[in-house]
C-alpha cells in the first residue's frame, strides 16, 4: 500500500502540471502527423517500380533457354531482372540495390538439351521476406522451362529428328505461358502488398511507433525531475527514516513513472488507431505486451536518471541525449534496413529499436503474437539492468 501511495503521489504531481500535457501528448502527436506527412510526401516524389530487383548473371551468354527465361522474368510484374557480371551484382547486393542474383551456369542450354539437368543459383537473404520471395517466384519458371526441354527432348526421340527440338520447345514453353499467366498474377498480388513501401500502405506505420517510443523517452523529463526534487529538497532521505524499505522507494517512484510512460504510449496508441489508421488491433495482445515492457524500460531508465541527475537541467539534458540517441540509432526515423552497415548494426542492438519491431512486426509485416515475444523479451532484460543500474546507484547515495 504504501507503494502504491508513492506512486499515486508522482502521478498525482505530474498531472497537476498543465504543461504535462504539452509533452505528453501534443507534442507526439503533431510529430507523428508531421513525419507520416513527409514519408508520404518522399514516396510520392519518387515513384517507385513494385517489382523486385534481381541481378541477372549470365556466365556465358547467348544461350537460347536462358533468353527464354530472362524475357519471361523482364515480363514479370512481380521480378525485375537486372543483367550484370557478377562480381558487379554481389556489390549492388550489399548496397541494397538489388534483392537477390541468380547465377546462370556456363553451358546451361547446352546441358538442358542433352538430358542434364543444369543448377542455377539464386544468391539471396534466406531469412528475408524478398529473399523468400525471390525463390518462390523463380522456382516456378525454371521448373516449366525444364519441364518444356524435357518435353522437347521427348519430342525429340519419338521423332527421331533432332531439328524439331526448337519448335517442340517454343510450342512447350508457350503453352506453359498462356498456363501460369493467372497464377503469376495471383502471386503478384500478395508480394506488391508487402514490398510497395517500407511502411506498407500507410505512412503513420513508421511514424507512429517511432514517436511514441521517442516521446515516451522524452516523457522521464517530468517524472525523473520529481525524484531529483526529492533527493534536493531531502524528502527522499526522510522516506529513508520511515518504515518503507529502500526497495520499496524505488519500486514506489518505478510504478509512478511506468504509470505516466504508459498513459502517454496508450493515448498516442488509441490516436493512431482511431485518427491515423495504425492497426494496433490487429493483434491486441502482442501490442499490449510490447507497450508494457517499452514502459518497463522506460520507466526503469526514467529511475536511473532521476538518481544520477544533480538537477532539472541534467535530468533534461539526459533525458534528451537518451531520447535522441535511442530515436535515432533505433529507427524511429526511419527503418534501420535504409542505413545499412555498421549504423544498422548497432541500432538494431538498442531496446528502442526492438520496441519498434516488435510493433512494426504486427503493424506492417503481418505477423502474429509469436513475432511479439522476442522483442518483449529483450526489452525486459534492458528494463531489468536499468533498474539494477538504479538499486546501485541508490546505495550510493547519501541518504
Amino acid at each position: 500500500m504504501r507503494i502504491l501511495d508513492l506512486a499515486l503521489k508522482d502521478l498525482s504531481q505530474i498531472l497537476r502540471d498543465k504543461r504535462s500535457f504539452l509533452f505528453l501528448v501534443a507534442m507526439p502527436i503533431a510529430f507523428t502527423l508531421f513525419m507520416g506527412f513527409a514519408y508520404r510526401s518522399g514516396e510520392n516524389g519518387k515513384p517507385q517500380d513494385p517489382r523486385i530487383p534481381l541481378a541477372w548473371v549470365e556466365e556465358t551468354p547467348g544461350s537460347a533457354l536462358s533468353e527464354l527465361l530472362y524475357t519471361r522474368l523482364e515480363e514479370s510484374d512481380t521480378l525485375k531482372p537486372v543483367q550484370m557480371e557478377k562480381a558487379e551484382a554481389l556489390t549492388a547486393m550489399q548496397k541494397g540495390d538489388v534483392d537477390g542474383v541468380l547465377v546462370i551456369p556456363s553451358g546451361f542450354g547446352e546441358q538442358a538439351q542433352v538430358g542434364k539437368v543444369p543448377q542455377v543459383t539464386l544468391i539471396a537473404d534466406a531469412a528475408s521476406t524478398k529473399g523468400q520471395s525471390l525463390y518462390q517466384l523463380l522456382r516456378v519458371p525454371i521448373s516449366q522451362l525444364m519441364s518444356a526441354v524435357e518435353i522437347s527432348q521427348m519430342s525429340v526421340d519419338v521423332v527421331g529428328n533432332s531439328n524439331e527440338f526448337a519448335p517442340a520447345l517454343e510450342l512447350a514453353w508457350k503453352k506453359w505461358e498462356m498456363d501460369s499467366a493467372g497464377s503469376l498474377v495471383r502471386m503478384e498480388q500478395a508480394v506488391a502488398q508487402k514490398s510497395e513501401s517500407w511502411f506498407g500502405d500507410n505512412p503513420y506505420n513508421q511514424s507512429s511507433p517511432g514517436i511514441l517510443v521517442q516521446f515516451a523517452i522524452m516523457g522521464l523529463v517530468t517524472s525523473a525531475q520529481i525524484l531529483t526534487q526529492e533527493r534536493k529538497s531531502r524528502t527522499l532521505q526522510r522516506l529513508m527514516t520511515t518504515a518503507m524499505k529502500p526497495w520499496e522507494v524505488l519500486v514506489g517512484h518505478l510504478m509512478g513513472m511506468f504509470a505516466i510512460v504508459f498513459l502517454q504510449i496508450a493515448m498516442l496508441v488509441i490516436f493512431g488507431q482511431l485518427v491515423l489508421g495504425v492497426d494496433y488491433l490487429r493483434v491486441p495482445m502482442g501490442t499490449l505486451l510490447v507497450l508494457v515492457a517499452l514502459g518497463l524500460w522506460v520507466s526503469s531508465m526514467g529511475l536511473l536518471i532521476g538518481l544520477l541527475a544533480k538537477g532539472d537541467d541534467q535530468v533534461t539534458m539526459y533525458s534528451m541525449i537518451a531520447m535522441f540517441g535511442f530515436s535515432a540509432l533505433g529507427g524511429a526515423w526511419f527503418p534501420l534496413e535504409m542505413a545499412g552497415g555498421i549504423f544498422a548494426a548497432i541500432g538494431k542492438a538498442l531496446p528502442s529499436a526492438w520496441a519498434i519491431t516488435g510493433l512494426q512486426n504486427i503493424l506492417i509485416r503481418g505477423l502474429t503474437l509469436n513475432s511479439a515475444w522476442l522483442p518483449i523479451g529483450v526489452l525486459l532484460v534492458y528494463a531489468l539492468g536499468f533498474f539494477m543500474l538504479a538499486v546501485w546507484r541508490f546505495r550510493k547515495l547519501d541518504v
